[in-house]
């Protein structure tokens, strides 16, 4: 199959786009973890693309966080 990897990639992201979703909804931390042993279960492939995915997200959210925090104490610094 042509551009597996990529269907894969994608098939995970989706999956981890609705999984982190439904775990802020639910205040449940678990799971992301459990989600991954049932995947995993089934497909190691899809379960390490599908937890890239999760640390990705999570990492641009942190990211996204911080950088705001930033421009907005720099904006409050330059409008003093």
């Amino acid at each position: 199959m042509s551009g597996g990897g990529d269907f894969i990639t994608e098939l995970a992201d989706r999956l981890a786009q609705d999984a982190l979703a439904a775990e802020e909804e639910f205040d449940d931390d678990r799971l992301i973890e459990q989600l991954s042993t049932t995947i995993g279960a089934a497909s190691m492939t899809l379960q390490e693309a599908f937890m890239t995915s999760v640390r990705i997200r999570r990492a641009e959210k942190r990211g996204r966080i911080w950088l705001d925090q930033r421009i907005a104490k720099a904006r409050k610094a330059s409008s003093q």
